[in-house]
């Protein structure tokens, strides 16, 4: 793949030019690369540059806690050493002694450990005194002081800042004493998401109906009550005991009050209308559910998708932060001008790799996701089109991971492709927004609110659009286009069958993500009721509910990918099949005695077949 290749080049790259040895043995402000030989490396109009480091392997900086926040390094100048200063040096007798001791020069390399007392530069090439204890940090070699009072100003601040916030220093103390019972909170979590999964297969009927009538009697109530409000206000308004200034109040609330009224009616009617002409398709929504679960019986390791895809993310992130470190200590090197410093930066158009890098990012983000959406397309595929289930594979979701690299990685590229293309354009909008807020006109910023919108819409149409696309390919393995193509005609002929999806399903699932968060909220609430004298328990309780929601949406928006693989392959099936001999269902039982339902009511006409054969999971395919 060609990001991959242009991505492994980067990294290549700053490796080659020793952008990652930089960063890891660290560079004096002469621009050696300390524990090197650059005797090869000499800098025109450096004096100390080209020096033999190989014994001085540490970095150590003459100030080490001035810290520039804003450009994120320290303001000092480097050396390399070759021991780090382990006792606080008091004096500079002491620091010409633990220089002559080791060869470890604190001072700038014009002066010797003999002229550190009489030289006149000592107070801008030497350390300040005291000069404190420091040890060599873990991978990088530089040497941070062990004294964390070194960094006194910000330190300061801090303590000062938890000692006159007494509320902070409990909240703390709260999550560290509750540390356990926040751990068996995320496990709690991860239990009902499994159960809810379950719950959702064998009352899946009965949650909607429950749903449906909170729904249609919370628009009605909702709407009776503000025309309950309307007439109350009109009542007072043409009462005389109101005095001229309530009578304006109460003119303005009853205007305001109609609005809302008409608003929630309007609403309501529509709500009704739909939900009647879609009450039959409903059932679908509800069999789908049913054989969801059943798919879960059967492909067990589709459960851990998230998990796999959350380690790759992590891996990859990690990885991206690395390189990104490395293109920071690539190039070439330059004198600062102020400093007189040597810095390390990429000129020309190699400077413009960080960038591609940062696209890099999304995309390879994006790619990760659409495989593992690639991998339950293809797993749920292969379970709904075998006719014996006791025949599957084995193996099914590893069998689609394996297709999934040797046939359909192209696929993958160009649908998460698209998606970074519209991504970045928002983001870019959104950045801009953010930096003008405040100092743009309203007309710039709701234009700016109004294309950040739409680019948002868009991502999320193309995201639907990527998704079912993969399962095309996965059922025909056609390639991204063809897939994208015919995955639109059979929703747009299944139009109001997606819709009843997308608003029943989806909000099923949302209830029950929000059914799991409130219940460890409230088993939080009773075991951290028992802590109320030592520690406020806000803060416990919120990273609890916020990993209970991260894990309930994980878990469910698997389940809400194989129900929407189910009805693609359901659309496909009933499209090229009628039940006949020859062109038997390939669909569970369940969805057969629904399309069996729906013809006896007249309700179901399956979209004509155009003569092609379906052949689904066919080896190979091009992708590319």
């Amino acid at each position: 793949m060609i990001q991959s290749g242009v991505q492994a080049f980067i990294c290549g790259f700053a490796i080659a030019t020793g952008g990652s040895s930089r960063l890891v043995s660290g560079y004096d402000s002469y621009g050696n690369t300390c524990g090197r030989n650059n005797t090869d490396k000499k800098i025109d109009g450096v004096p100390f540059s080209g020096a033999d480091m190989t014994e001085k392997k540490y970095v150590f900086f003459l100030e080490p806690c001035n810290l520039d926040l804003i450009n994120r390094k320290i303001k000092s100048i480097a050396l390399c050493v070759f021991k780090c200063p382990a006792t606080e040096l008091t004096s500079y007798k002491e620091v010409k002694d633990f220089a002559l001791s080791n060869g470890s020069h604190l001072c700038s390399y014009d002066i010797t450990p003999t002229r550190y007392e009489s030289s006149s530069d000592r107070f801008t090439k030497c350390p300040k005194l005291p000069v404190p204890a420091s040890k060599a940090a873990p991978i990088f070699h530089r040497c941070i002081p062990t004294d964390i009072g070194c960094y006194a100003e910000f330190a300061q601040a801090f303590m000062t800042f938890v000692s006159d916030n007494t509320v902070l220093r409990r909240v703390v103390a709260g999550v560290l004493t509750s540390k356990e019972i926040i751990m068996g909170l995320c496990v709690l979590a991860l239990v009902l998401s499994l159960i809810m999964m379950v719950i959702i297969r064998y009352i899946s009927k009965l949650l909607v109906y429950i749903l449906t009538v909170l729904v249609i009697v919370g628009s009605v109530g909702g709407s009776g009550i503000l025309w309950w409000l309307y007439a109350d206000h009109r009542f007072a308004l043409s009462s005389n005991g109101t005095t001229v200034f309530g009578k304006e109040v109460a003119a303005d609330n009853g205007k305001a009050l109609l609005v809302y009224a008409i608003g929630a009616t309007i609403f309501t009617v529509v709500l009704l209308l739909v939900m009647f002409f879609m009450r039959k398709r409903v059932a679908l929504t509800i069999s789908l559910f049913h054989v969801a679960g059943k798919v879960f019986i059967h492909l067990p390791l589709l459960v851990l998708q998230p998990f796999w895809t959350f380690l790759s993310l992590m891996f990859f992130w990690v990885y991206w932060i690395a390189v990104l470190l490395f293109l920071g200590t690539t190039g070439s090197p330059i004198v600062n001008d102020s400093t007189g410093v040597v810095e390390y930066e990429m000129q020309g158009p190699l400077q413009y790799m960080v960038w591609y890098h940062l696209v890099g990012l999304i995309w390879i983000s994006e790619f990760i996701l659409a495989f593992q959406q690639m991998t339950i397309s293809g797993a749920v595929v292969t379970y709904y089109f075998t006719r014996n289930k006791s025949q599957m594979p084995a193996t099914p979701v590893i069998n689609s991971m394996f297709r999934t690299i040797r046939y359909h990685l192209g696929t993958l590229a160009k649908g998460s492709f698209i998606i970074t293309l519209v991504k970045i354009p928002r983001l870019i909008l959104t950045y801009i927004h953010n930096q003008l807020k405040g100092k743009e006109n309203a007309c710039a910023r709701c234009m700016l609110k109004a294309c950040v919108c739409c680019l948002w819409c868009l991502e999320k149409c193309l995201a639907y659009l990527n998704q079912n696309a993969y399962t095309a390919t996965a059922i025909n393995s056609t390639n991204f286009c063809t897939s994208a193509r015919e995955a639109l005609l059979i929703l747009v002929e299944n139009a109001l069958r997606v819709a009843a999806i997308n608003t029943v399903g989806d909000f099923v699932l949302f209830m029950g993500k929000v059914l799991i968060v409130s219940c460890t909220a409230f088993a939080g609430i009773l075991a951290l009721n028992y802590q109320r004298d030592y520690t406020v328990w806000v803060l416990p309780l919120l990273i609890a509910c916020l990993f209970a929601f991260l894990v309930a949406h994980c878990f469910l928006s698997v389940f809400e990918n194989v129900v929407d693989v189910l009805f693609l392959c359901f659309a496909v099936d009933s499209k090229y099949n009628d039940g006949s001999p020859g062109r038997e269902y390939y669909m569970d039982r369940t969805l057969m005695e629904f399309v069996e339902n729906s013809k006896k009511m007249g309700q179901y006409n399956p979209q004509e077949g155009d003569g092609r054969e379906m052949k689904p999971m066919t080896r190979g395919g091009a992708s590319a």
